[in-house]
């Protein structure tokens, strides 16, 4: 009720880096002082409560924003998300796949509530053979396709088997149907080998937001020697760097040849989300587009059950269940756009949208744990948090409809909560003109970079191929391929040794030196591919994200845009060198 002490100064540590200060005249005597400080502590003494300020509150500030914004730039990002028969139909055509099929055998979420509605699955697979596969994965999450490579490769994703699992024959050959999806050759990829646990990437994260903030406090920040150090003790650049060395492997096990790669992770929740997304990022230039990137994480992370609500905690209710693995995700595709800057259509000001996007419940997107939740929840759901973003709700009847509470009752029967994708909800326009990459050339599928060499697989290393009649089953760990003789590895003990494949990792400039000496005609080549660096060097803080607390080094971060522009002007001058050679050229012609 009362303040224990007179506030000159407060500063706000918030969730997503920021450093927020508000510094009060007259020694915090002013009655402006006392109200703030009160606002604030009762606004984080609500934070874990379910209600506060309608739903219907936010439905009519969202339609009246949207009836005087410009339309057009909405349309710039539309995304398909995975809600209904049609959008998997649509995405189903779009990978011209055959031999697969959308089945509405979860459509109302009975056989898992994890899952999403829809499944694709094989085409000669019926509803009531597949049902028989259920019970023998871990909640239920049975293996379903998610990508399909243009070489004829699948990638399907699936929890790991249950552990008092005793299936039938019928139900063996039903797995064995899914997990080959017709190919001769299945591999199994063990999705956390190589990969931080979800602890790990929640300790990772704390301590690089701990560390981050320190800088913003000069009579605490480390020195510069110390600084390097303890931003490696983080481990939080490793972690980034393992991702996209797995995610590597994994992609250019669809490429080598055609074949099911099955991502299996214990519930197939986390790092398959994960995976699944930066493997079909490395490999399909559609999913570089911003409609593409948009409609990838409602496909593998919001339609697939990534429980958002719990690693997220936004709602800080339980903080042994969260772990940031979207975040290491959105930094893995900040990697990717320094070492790929021409191959994405949209910018890092679009990643910060979507990562500043978790801290605000606005939407549900990022507010559930599963479409099933979704969907029971979105309706009535009440928010009890205000959060303004910076620039944002340009309006004035943000005021007139939140703070006063003078909006009309409207009767929107049944109406969903705006998905995160609604940019014209939080930003400005010239916010969102931000989020287009004026370097990205549609019409160019790869940015013309080299390949990282570390992860290609060499002519002596690929599997054998095996005839049509025999399938064989093979467990990716550790980099290293495994013969299976038995499709449940835990029922026989030790993996069979008859056959085993290293993938070799050229750390050493001694081995490069090698391959180098033995490249030629002896790795697998893809046009589309973006195979990342994942070296030491190669892997960079994202500071403009996780230094945001401090203003001396966003000044220089966002001269970037500079940077990029005098490399523009290099490529023009480079061409403007070209086609003035190739006009005296013509001219020297002309003259003969």
């Amino acid at each position: 009720s009362t303040l224990k002490f007179i506030p000159e100064e407060l500063i706000i540590y918030c969730r997503d880096f920021r450093v927020l200060r508000f510094q009060f005249h007259e020694n915090g005597l002013e009655p402006q002082a006392f109200r703030v400080t009160m606002a604030i502590a009762q606004a984080q003494e609500n934070s874990g409560r379910d209600t506060c300020y309608e739903y219907l509150a936010l439905k009519n500030l969202e339609n009246s924003c949207l009836a005087k914004r410009d339309t057009q730039l909405q349309e710039g990002f539309s995304v398909v998300l995975f809600e209904t028969l049609c959008d998997w139909e649509k995405e189903l055509k779009r990978l011209s796949v055959a031999g697969w099929r959308v089945s509405p055998v979860n459509e109302r979420f009975d056989m898992s509530t994890s899952l999403p509605k829809y499944l694709w699955v094989p085409n000669r697979f019926l509803d009531n053979e597949l049902k028989r596969a259920f019970v023998h994965f871990n909640e239920r999450r049975i293996p379903r396709l998610c990508w399909h490579h243009t070489n004829g490769s699948d990638l399907l994703r699936a929890a790991n088997f249950h552990t008092n699992s005793d299936p039938e024959k019928e139900d063996i050959r039903a797995i064995e149907t899914l997990l080959f999806a017709g190919h001769s050759q299945c591999v199994i990829v063990e999705a956390a080998a190589d990969l931080p646990s979800l602890p790990e990437i929640h300790q990772s994260y704390s301590k690089l937001w701990n560390l981050s903030l320190c800088l913003s406090d000069t009579s605490v920040a480390p020195p510069d020697e110390k600084w390097l150090s303890s931003l490696e003790n983080t481990r939080w650049l490793d972690h980034v760097r393992l991702c996209l060395k797995k995610a590597s492997e994994v992609t250019l096990l669809l490429t080598e040849r055609s074949r099911s790669v099955v991502l299996q992770e214990s519930d197939d929740r986390d790092l398959n989300c994960l995976l699944a997304s930066l493997v079909q990022i490395l490999s399909d230039p559609y999913h570089r587009t911003i409609h593409g990137f948009q409609s990838l994480i409602q496909k593998e992370w919001v339609a697939a059950g990534h429980p958002f609500l719990q690693r997220l905690n936004v709602l800080q209710k339980n903080d042994q269940d969260e772990s940031p693995v979207f975040f290491l995700f959105l930094d893995s595709i900040w990697q990717l756009l320094q070492q790929f800057p021409q191959s994405f259509e949209f910018t890092e000001a679009y990643l910060m949208a979507i990562y500043d996007s978790c801290f605000i419940p606005f939407s549900s997107s990022f507010l559930f744990n599963c479409q099933w939740e979704r969907s029971r929840k979105n309706q009535n759901h009440f928010l009890n948090q205000i959060y303004t973003p910076i620039n944002g709700w340009q309006e004035n009847l943000c005021s007139g409809i939140l703070q006063k509470g003078d909006y009309p009752i409207k009767n929107v029967g049944h109406t969903n909560l705006s998905t995160v994708w609604n940019w014209l909800l939080r930003s400005n326009s010239w916010q969102i003109a931000q989020f287009r990459n004026p370097w990205y050339n549609e019409n160019k599928l790869s940015n013309g970079g080299t390949l990282n060499k570390n992860f290609l697989f060499k002519n002596g290393d690929k599997m054998e191929n095996s005839s049509s009649e025999k399938q064989t089953l093979y467990i990716f760990s550790k980099g290293s391929l495994s013969l299976q003789s038995h499709i449940f590895p835990w029922k026989n003990g030790i993996l069979s040794k008859k056959s085993f494949h290293r993938i070799q990792a050229l750390e050493t400039s001694r081995e490069e030196r090698s391959w180098k000496a033995n490249s030629k005609g002896s790795f697998v080549y893809h046009d589309l591919l973006l195979l990342p660096s994942h070296t030491g060097t190669s892997i960079r803080l994202w500071k403009r994200c996780y230094l945001r607390g401090n203003p001396e080094v966003q000044v220089g971060l966002f001269a970037s845009n500079i940077v990029k522009l005098t490399e523009e002007l290099d490529l023009l001058q480079k061409r403007l060198t070209y086609l003035q050679a190739r006009g005296s050229h013509s001219i020297a012609l002309e003259n003969e």
